[in-house]
């Protein structure tokens, strides 16, 4: 495991080297990993004190994530007298701890890109964090990106995470760790504004990633529908009042019908890679 200036260190120097930030949020993320999990916190210096201070603030709110905390200190739950022989005190050096959507907000914010909200679920409803966002069956594999995990009974996003591409997902739960989309129920996945249009400046390799348009369903919002959408008012089609309003809704569903029909498409309302590409020839042809 690194140590907390250990990962500072690279962060600094990676970031004179002219990488793209979906490079650097990989290799951060990367840098991270056996780092511990605390309810509450986004990249604080995992001590003792930071950890009572933090299950005292939970109190008998939440009884759970504060004895959690105490337990997995060897100092507050008494097994030792300093944090000598933890592993989260690498070389006698210290780390630093998360929750879920603190460790892809510290990450992220590594990188110059900041999403807000308090939790998993504020971050996602967070508008202005996104460029696109969609269902995780739509996601490119390539996209270095947020995923989220949807509790259908709650309504809540229960888990977030950071996509590093190739369905690689590293997260933070008991740790951070890496593992695949495959593993956990992931279920809806969101590109961080700043981050896309960032890939393949010049850098190959495993870190690298690719721009891949998102396929657009009902429900989609963003820069992609945007697109799509000024692509589709170029091209003569009417979006009624609604304009280039960013969400893929009733009205933009039934345009896109209209087009995919008069290009020998199939008509279902859904932009993905064969209406994108016939789209983007449609737009050429036009000049």
């Amino acid at each position: 495991m690194n140590s907390a200036a250990h990962v500072d260190n690279n962060i600094n120097n990676w970031k004179t080297m002219g990488m793209t930030k979906a490079e650097l949020v990989v290799l951060i993320a990367e840098d991270c990993l056996g780092w511990p999990y605390v309810y509450g916190e986004r990249g604080a210096y995992c001590t003792p004190t930071k950890r009572r201070s933090r299950a005292d603030a939970l109190g008998a709110g939440m009884p759970a994530e504060a004895a959690a905390i105490r337990k997995g200190c060897h100092v507050l739950n008494g097994s030792r007298g300093d944090c000598s022989g933890c592993k989260c005190y690498p070389g006698g050096a210290k780390t630093r701890c998360f929750d879920c959507r603190g460790f892809t907000y510290w990450v992220l914010l590594q990188a110059g890109i900041t999403i807000n909200g308090v939790g998993a679920t504020s971050q996602w409803n967070t508008i202005a964090n996104w460029k696109v966002k969609g269902r995780i069956e739509d996601m490119p594999v390539g996209q270095v990106c947020c995923v989220f995990m949807h509790n259908s009974k709650t309504g809540k996003m229960d888990h977030t995470g950071l996509h590093v591409g190739g369905g690689r997902i590293i997260h933070c739960s008991g740790e951070v760790k890496v593992g695949k989309i495959s593993d956990k129920g992931w279920t809806h996945f969101a590109v961080p504004v700043g981050i896309e249009g960032e890939f393949n400046t010049g850098h190959t390799g495993a870190n690298a990633a690719v721009v891949t348009k998102p396929t657009l369903r009902k429900g989609a919002s963003g820069a992609f529908v945007v697109e799509c959408q000024e692509n589709l008012l170029k091209l003569g089609y009417d979006l009624a009042h609604y304009g280039a309003d960013g969400k893929y809704g009733n009205v933009t569903i039934r345009e896109v019908k209209k087009f995919q029909k008069v290009c020998g498409l199939v008509v279902d309302g859904i932009c993905g890679p064969m209406t994108w590409a016939a789209l983007d020839a449609a737009i050429g042809a036009n000049g």
